[in-house]
């Protein structure tokens, strides 16, 4: 439907629209005395005084001769006029979204006014990635305010955004953001395709995204990474790869990834190469810690007794003389009170949460033991793996690991080591058929390609990673100038 240009009539069409909606207000008005007007917008959305102070106030005092001549009244308001309107749908979608709509007698279009308010959390620390050394702002519930916090690192007119109106009731709004002279321009036509397809009637998290956008729904590996960090997703869109920003939560989707960058942290590159490499090397020693100890546990126990030292053997026997359960019977109370506890962890209140997590393990554990139900080499097998899953810095491929753990488990109660190569060898053909966004997910390894393998398994120096990834990029490769730092310290060092 369109408006006319009769107050009246475009009056009554809206609050037919809005009817049953107790918080929208409508402010009439006179502008410069001679012409008719109303305000139409939610009063729990807008920033009232602006909507006095620099709408209102203005548009009374304006004079008698430019009130008669003029067409369009928005100019004289100290409010930015985002897009006439001449249809209802979008005025309506305009107010529902913090807007306000402003009809004018005679003016068959509406202006759309920009007094979205409301509180809104200020930028602050992010709570799901802490790290020592590097930025301490996170993004927050305002995608504005998150575009904005990118752009500053990405001053650049290469840095594009295309935004869309995901979901038929809310209307979200989502933006996919990339570096025009990086990113594969195949790449970025699929992605937004993908997301322009998206046919649901609500989206209110990144979630809901990256579960309708992924290669592989059914994969339990994560394809696309998020984070909380405005450096993450600079750094990534510096590597040729896009980000999606979601209005009302603070996570930015990032894609494509590799099963590598589960295992990096951005704490790596603020750190000195050796140390990220340290820290790298612990981290995969955890992921196969948190992968397969339990089955390992569970297959030697069960079948291969003579793969252990005799001390050890007759120790772990002595230990479960007692135990009513087989080895996997026993893995399984284990770690899925394990789980509880650290779920239980998470939904108490932060004041109890950590010491009822902690103090819970502690209990449970002593308590099993010497109630004779586990045994207490299964006790140090089960918090090695806790402890180690939580080393891992993605909690979206950690708690896979997790959840993989326990079909290993299975397989070697079933068929010992050879169980766990049945289910290793699983795990990596579907992680070698796996793509993100086309990408290959062990890209660098599988397929194998040199270029890509300087950050992987070590941090190399930055003054070493000259180039970014093939796999991600082939038209921009080149990173840094040929006159780097280092080179002037081999210039000026004898010997160097």
């Amino acid at each position: 439907m369109r408006f006319t240009g009769a107050l009246d009539a475009d009056w009554d069409m809206i609050r037919q629209s809005l009817d049953g909606i107790s918080d929208v207000i409508y402010r009439e008005l006179t502008i410069g005395g001679v012409r008719r007007a109303v305000l139409v917008f939610i009063s729990t959305n807008v920033n009232t005084d602006l909507i006095a102070k620099h709408i209102i106030e203005p548009l009374q005092k304006l004079d008698r001769k430019l009130a008669e001549q003029q067409q369009s009244y928005g100019v004289f308001t100290g409010i930015p006029i985002i897009d006439p309107a001449t249809e209802l749908r979008p005025a309506i979608i305009a107010i529902l979204s913090g807007k306000t709509l402003m009809l004018t007698e005679g003016l068959a279009e509406a202006s759309i006014l920009n007094t979205k308010g409301g509180k809104q959390r200020s930028v602050q620390e992010p709570t799901s990635e802490t790290v020592v050394r590097g930025p301490r702002e996170g993004f927050t519930e305002s995608l504005n305010v998150n575009v904005s916090l990118v752009r500053n690192k990405m001053k650049t007119t290469a840095f594009k955004t295309t935004s869309f109106s995901v979901g038929s009731l809310t209307k979200t709004n989502v933006v996919v953001g990339y570096l025009e002279h990086l990113a594969e321009p195949e790449m970025i036509k699929e992605i937004k395709r993908r997301v322009a397809s998206i046919d649901m009637d609500g989206v209110l998290e990144t979630g809901y995204i990256e579960e309708l956008i992924e290669d592989n729904p059914l994969s339990p590996f994560p394809q696309f990474q998020y984070t909380e960090r405005p450096d993450t997703a600079a750094a990534q869109l510096l590597e040729g790869r896009f980000v999606i920003f979601v209005d009302g939560t603070p996570f930015v989707l990032m894609g494509p990834v590799s099963a590598w960058q589960m295992i990096q942290s951005s704490e790596d590159y603020y750190e000195r190469a050796s140390i990220g490499t340290f820290l790298r090397w612990l981290r995969y020693g955890f992921l196969m810690i948190a992968l397969f100890l339990p089955a390992i546990y569970i297959a030697t126990i069960t079948f291969h007794h003579d793969m252990l030292p005799t001390n050890l053997i007759l120790s772990i026997a002595a230990s479960r003389e007692a135990i009513p359960f087989p080895a996997l019977v026993e893995a399984l109370i284990m770690e899925l009170s394990f789980e509880a506890l650290r779920e239980a962890g998470v939904r108490l209140p932060k004041a109890v949460g950590s010491a009822v997590s902690i103090l819970g393990a502690l209990v449970i554990g002593q308590s099993a033991v010497q109630a004779g139900i586990v045994s207490a080499p299964m006790v140090i097998v089960v918090s090695l793996t806790g402890i180690a899953s939580f080393c891992l810095p993605r909690f979206n491929f950690a708690i896979t690991i997790r959840l993989l753990r326990f079909p290993l488990m299975f397989l070697a109660g079933i068929m010992g080591l050879y169980g766990i190569i049945v289910g290793a060898v699983l795990i990596a053909g579907h992680m070698c058929k796996l793509r993100s966004v086309g990408v290959p997910y062990l890209s660098g390894v599988a397929p194998y390609r040199k270029s890509d393998e300087d950050d992987i398994f070590v941090r190399l120096p930055w003054w070493k990673q000259e180039k970014r990834p093939t796999s991600l990029t082939s038209r921009n490769r080149k990173r840094m100038g040929s006159t780097t730092q280092i080179d002037k310290l081999r210039k000026r060092v004898p010997g160097w």
